[in-house]
């Protein structure tokens, strides 16, 4: 069995995808659950890093994505046993009382403890947490449809069921797939035809259709965002934060910063809108369009962005390669302390808040 080298560009795609996952993430999560008025009045200032003393740290969505990179290179063929590695990595990452756990996530994660199979375990739920860790499955299978589909499900019904969050699942990870083919940016034409063909669903439709008109109209992510009713943020229900995060990369997708500002100052669920955001535009220019200062004030460890630069070359590996070349390590044991500072951080932020201004 041999590993053929992968090449560069897949490389930085990947890369690009794992580091603007965590960017997005970070920049997004200060102001999760507040208003546009409030993040402006907050924070006048341009987006930078502003968790902890001019840095940032990761939440749930690059967490989740780097488990499915994990799981990926323990089983890159197969959708069932990967399916299987997913859920033993998320029972886990549930024992340690992770922050922000959405109700059908930590659903499914008491039924992995107490003993239900990986398929069994899913709770019928249109949130976005299929969404959110699927752009690396698409960019890992860009030109594999058929695993891509199977793993972006796998992956999806591990934790959810519903038509909602499993095409805003495909729909993620379609398009980090066609940004990694891609030689350029993305063809909003081919993005679209793509997005119609994922569900037959009149409301999907509907969603893809206003993006359509929105982009023949150059209308800001603000004005695409008050077109779906959401002028106090948006929701975390799955078909607001992707066709956000969609529109933003089709408006934005040679502009990393545009992108990601424009997006995160329509509030709401920021980190996910962030997350998802900034995969696709890492997944279109590779990591050389990431502002360097972002991802340098990144406080994270010991899942760093080196770290996370690791996991990007061994999958650009996998890719090619005929033998399972197995999860990146790390030490595990730092993440306790990790969680115990961002639980503290996330506790003053939220006390933080009470005061002005409103």
């Amino acid at each position: 069995m041999t590993t053929v080298s992968s090449t560069p560009k897949l490389r930085q795609r990947i890369a690009g995808v794992l580091l603007g996952t965590a960017v997005g993430d970070a920049l997004g999560l200060p102001a999760e659950n507040l208003s546009p008025r409030r993040i402006r009045r907050r924070w006048p200032e341009p987006l930078r890093m502003r968790l902890i003393f001019g840095r940032g740290m990761i939440s749930d969505d690059t967490e989740h994505t780097l488990m499915v990179a994990q799981a990926l290179l323990s089983h890159p063929d197969d959708p069932v046993a990967f399916q299987r590695g997913l859920a033993w990595k998320l029972r886990w990452w549930f024992a340690g009382l992770p922050g922000g756990v959405g109700l059908a996530t930590e659903k499914a994660c008491l039924r992995l403890w107490i003993g239900f199979p990986a398929n069994k375990c899913a709770v019928m739920s249109a949130g976005s947490f299929p969404p959110m860790r699927s752009a690396i499955i698409g960019a890992f299978f860009a030109s594999k449809p058929e695993k891509r589909r199977e793993f972006v499900l796998a992956s999806s019904r591990l934790t959810h069921r519903g038509w909602q969050a499993e095409t805003a699942a495909l729909s993620v990870a379609e398009a980090a797939a066609l940004a990694v083919r891609s030689a350029g940016l993305p063809d909003p034409t081919e993005v679209l035809s793509t997005m119609r063909s994922l569900s037959p669903q009149k409301e999907w439709q509907a969603r893809v259709s206003e993006i359509e008109s929105c982009l023949k109209a150059e209308s800001r992510v603000s004005d695409f965002v008050d077109n779906l009713g959401l002028k106090g943020g948006v929701t975390g229900y799955s078909l607001h934060v992707v066709p956000v995060a969609l529109y933003a990369w089709l408006h934005h997708a040679s502009d990393f910063r545009l992108a990601l500002t424009a997006a995160i100052e329509c509030g709401g669920d920021t980190d996910t809108v962030g997350a998802i955001l900034g995969a696709l535009c890492g997944a279109t220019t590779g990591t050389k369009a990431i502002p360097a200062e972002w991802i340098k004030d990144i406080g994270e460890w010991p899942r760093s962005c080196r770290f996370m630069e690791l996991l990007a070359e061994k999958l650009a590996d996998q890719e090619t390669s005929s033998a399972c070349l197995g999860p990146v390590r790390y030490f595990w044991p730092g993440v306790i302390p990790r969680d115990l500072l961002f639980l503290a951080v996330v506790l003053a932020h939220g006390f933080r808040r009470l005061a002005p201004p409103y």
